[in-house]
């Protein structure tokens, strides 16, 4: 039985895991009441007992947490920005880092929520030369307000006077996700993020346009390429020419799998690439247990919302 502790099991995101590993036999959970989470020495004690640490944390709380490991075993999925483009973590993504890599690995990194959808559209493309490295891309992308963490939620939820309908965000142009958009994708250039929050409590659309002149390849070249990277995957789909006239943000809510669509024109001469898929799954808790089971040889796909 795998021995897994939740630093920071009080989150959006870590209650979230727990409920995924809640009547599960291969796990065994270790749990902190509320004054012994904030209690150093007990998170130490927790965290070096542990086969698996999660951590839910902020940047600066989960270095701590990896500090305070101090043995040769205990292994760590961080949800955090931490350690996404770090030397020594694998990226938490299996369907683009592999499989095999992620179970085998001590230290993991997981994705955030909007680079998932952008990494698994781009990355492959880019492997396969239909998107040149050196591609000036952009991507727009809309979330739940669950994904801004309590805060937002409690914004979002308060009953005096309700958030604007649509927010952007990021307008400094240096938000914490693009570092490991451009590093997993193998991009010269920083890609241009335009991200948003609407009142729906999770779920997210992923978008990168696209050009005719700016890639090698046509629409159905990419959706092929696609198709073919994912084959036989059970949490990221393809959608092939049946894909709808529209999409709502709410399509994979409360779910653990991700799709993705290419959209063109009759001439391919502008593309749309499109992922869809939940803030809270496969951008952020069903993605952890995804790993999780990888790590501890189990079938990825157990417990997920599939």
């Amino acid at each position: 039985m795998t021995r897994v502790f939740i630093d920071g099991a009080a989150g959006t995101t870590g209650i979230q895991i727990r409920e995924r590993l809640d009547g599960r036999g291969e796990f065994s959970l270790i749990t902190l009441d509320g004054a012994a989470r904030k209690n150093d020495a007990t998170r130490a004690e927790a965290i070096n007992s542990a086969d698996v640490v999660i951590l839910c944390l902020p940047d600066d709380a989960a270095r701590q947490s990896v500090a305070m490991i101090a043995n040769g075993t205990t292994r760590v999925i961080d949800a955090s920005t931490a350690h996404r483009t770090a030397e020594g973590w694998v990226y938490g993504l299996p369907e683009i880092s592999g499989r095999e890599t992620v179970a085998g690995a001590r230290f993991i990194s997981n994705p955030g929520c909007y680079s998932t959808g952008f990494i698994a559209l781009v990355a492959p493309l880019v492997r396969a030369g239909l998107i040149p490295a050196d591609a000036l891309l952009s991507c727009n992308a809309v979330s739940g307000y669950s994904g801004g963490g309590k805060a937002m939620i409690a914004d979002y939820e308060r009953e005096d006077e309700p958030p604007a309908a649509w927010r952007t965000y990021a307008l400094t142009l240096a938000h914490k996700h693009v570092p490991e958009m451009q590093a997993r994708c193998g991009l010269t250039h920083r890609p241009l993020f335009a991200p948003a929050v609407v009142p729906v409590y999770s779920g997210m659309v992923v978008e990168v346009p696209l050009h005719r002149d700016m890639v090698a390849g046509d629409a159905a070249q990419m959706r092929a390429a696609l198709a073919d990277h994912y084959a036989g995957s059970p949490i990221i789909g393809v959608a092939q020419d049946e894909a709808p006239a529209t999409l709502a943000i709410e399509l994979l809510k409360d779910r653990d799998d991700m799709t993705l669509f290419v959209f063109a024109d009759a001439a391919s001469a502008q593309i749309r690439l499109v992922a869809a898929l939940d803030n809270l799954g496969k951008g952020a808790s069903g993605a952890a247990v995804q790993n999780l089971n990888l790590m501890a040889g189990l079938p990825e796909t157990t417990g997920l919302r599939l």
